[in-house]
């Protein structure tokens, strides 16, 4: 018997990017010994969204969540839950997603909740939202993925500068019979990777200092420990170890063969990392779709903005069998099937 996807479904998806860019013209004025052909060959990126100083992550979440309710006709009266995926949130407390829900007009009987999740988060938030939905005690679900990875980048800091991007992705997931429907999940942790890609000081166990010496990693990176560190070979190595083997736990849970495919899209890391991916699991070019071009590494947004543009390039159809998989920062991964 073929797995059950139709309990709940990804029905529309929106997303909202910063206005100011940061193109790969400027970053080259910044450091000169990167050309622009050079950088765009290592991470496939040519313009990346950094949020203005006074733009937060609620602001971003709450101008994708107005973009999914005005160009889909949703009520936010109808919202009767809500997950607000992000690991640079406004405050500790209270959550984000509580400021959101206020700024939203949420009803006050919906619930709202921070997920602290990088990369995978947009996997995990929804197998959370399928599981409210299976549960029988919520109908709608809005998933918000909002990042401001921009703030955590020491300005030295070229290599990270090069990559990340700020943005917000907003989705709903529903028990409605239209959409995507969501296939069995894989999920998987290994905390053992945790001081790979960390921003150290800033929270309880280790304060932020005024310490403003600077340290270089092992691609010789500018780092303190004030801002986000990242030890790239560990993060691509973990990469390659994990990503093949989710993918070959997520076909086998769903039952399917990696021919039955039509469209892979994982976390929108680099440009680099995802054809080495592509390759290492033998995937067609013409099924595997890279979207981060103008964007950047939005974290837990990449996915469900790729998404966004498969289905406005005709890339997904009704009838597609479309394999997501998220990985990085924990170590943590997930993936499931989207049936459309």
């Amino acid at each position: 018997m073929s797995p059950d996807h139709s309990l709940a479904r990804i029905s529309v998806i929106e997303y909202y990017l910063p206005s100011t860019k940061l193109t790969n013209e400027q970053l080259h004025i910044a450091f000169p010994e990167w050309s622009v052909d050079k950088i765009m060959e290592k991470v496939g990126i040519s313009s990346r969204s950094i949020a203005a100083p006074d733009e937060f992550t609620s602001d971003l979440a709450v101008a994708a969540a107005r973009q999914l309710f005005e160009k889909n006709k949703i009520r936010p009266a109808d919202i009767e839950y809500l997950i607000l995926c992000t690991q640079s949130p406004d405050h500790f407390l209270p959550t984000t997603a509580c400021l959101v829900h206020e700024r939203l007009q949420l009803p006050t009987s919906a619930g709202a909740i921070d997920v602290n999740q990088g990369c995978s988060g947009f996997v995990y938030g929804i197998g959370l939202a399928k599981g409210l939905i299976a549960s029988g005690d919520v109908n709608k679900v809005l998933l918000i993925t909002a990042e401001t990875y921009s703030r955590f980048l020491h300005p030295s800091d070229k290599g990270n500068r090069s990559i990340f991007g700020d943005g917000a992705a907003a989705v709903l997931v529903s028990s409605a019979n239209k959409g995507a429907g969501i296939g069995p999940m894989i999920h998987g942790t290994d905390g053992a990777g945790a001081g790979n890609l960390i921003v150290k000081n800033g929270a309880l166990r280790f304060p932020k200092t005024a310490d403003q010496s600077l340290m270089e990693d092992n691609e010789r990176n500018p780092f303190n420990d004030n801002y986000l560190f990242m030890n790239g070979t560990e993060i691509f190595n973990f990469t390659l170890e994990s990503v093949p083997g989710l993918v070959r736990n997520i076909l086998k849970k769903n039952q399917l063969q990696q021919d039955d495919i039509d469209l892979f899209i994982f976390h929108q890391a680099n440009k680099f990392m995802l054809e080495y991916l592509r390759k290492k699991i033998k995937i067609p070019p013409e099924r595997f779709f890279i979207s981060m071009e103008y964007s950047g590494n939005t974290v837990s947004s990449t996915i469900p903005i790729a998404m966004k543009h498969a289905l406005l390039e005709g890339k997904i159809k009704a009838g597609s069998k479309v394999l997501i998989a998220g990985f990085g920062v924990g170590y943590s991964w997930g993936g499931t099937i989207l049936y459309y």
